[in-house]
């Protein structure tokens, strides 16, 4: 019988496009009953009973043992539930300040969703503020709201930043290579100088070296490689580590 996982992996690799659909019929054990394959669908792909279908266009990925996503190079972001983002304070309303963080509709962040925050004891936030948060709620039909502590009540390097440094723009697919564990463009761009740099999966992403001239270059290139491969990525690193640029 086609396995799930057996209708992936002829796609890996492939571009895929939305309203494709992979069909697929549970496999039946030894006695008779019917045993589900346990399958982790990511970024850009929805299962729906024995159909998992696709949402975005790009490249198929696979992670093993059982993880599935689309690759693509969107920027729109859409919420979603416990992912940490970058966001910019717009308003404040009440007790609830108001914060832009790229989607359809602005999220709402709680005074009391920081460390240490009492209603005697409120944060130091402003409009225009920079805050690393992570989403509580984040659905269709309600609105997203944000948090700047863990599950224990500690910021864990969640809350206000930003003093200097640059915020700029770029595609999800890229923040998402810049998060992954021993990224490669962040050891290449470490081994030019030093600097501080905060990913938000809303595609924000902050930084700040040691000077202004330095920031705006860690900046360019970071936009740069986007669209490079590793060998152009380390050439273009080197002349910059050397001088020649």
């Amino acid at each position: 019988m086609d396995t799930i996982h057996a209708c992936f992996k002829e796609k890996i690799g492939e571009v895929l496009l939305p309203g494709d659909v992979f069909s697929f019929r549970l496999s039946e054990s030894g006695d008779g009953s019917i045993k589900t394959e346990k399958i982790i669908c990511g970024p850009g792909l929805r299962r729906n009973g024995e159909e998992v279908q696709v949402c975005k266009s790009g490249i198929l990925r696979h992670k093993q043992p059982n993880m599935y996503w689309i690759d693509s190079q969107q920027r729109r972001y859409v919420p979603a539930k416990g992912e940490s983002v970058i966001g910019i304070v717009t308003a404040k309303s009440g007790d609830i300040f108001k914060v832009d963080v790229g989607g359809s509709e602005q999220a709402s962040l709680s005074y009391l969703a920081f460390e240490g925050a009492t209603k005697r004891n409120r944060p130091n936030v402003q409009v225009g503020d920079l805050v690393y948060g992570q989403f509580t709620i984040a659905n269709k039909d309600m609105e997203p709201e944000l948090v700047c502590i863990d599950s224990c009540g500690r910021a864990n390097g969640m809350g206000v930043f930003g003093a200097d440094g640059l915020l700029f723009k770029v595609s999800l697919g890229l923040v998402r290579r810049l998060l992954a564990p021993q990224s490669e463009i962040i050891k290449d761009l470490e081994k030019i100088f030093p600097f501080e740099l905060v990913v938000g999966m809303n595609g924000r992403v902050w930084v700040k070296a040691k000077t202004v001239q330095q920031t705006l270059i860690v900046t360019n290139l970071l936009e740069t490689c986007e669209n490079m491969t590793s060998q152009q990525r380390q050439t273009l690193f080197k002349r910059v580590a050397e001088g020649s640029l």
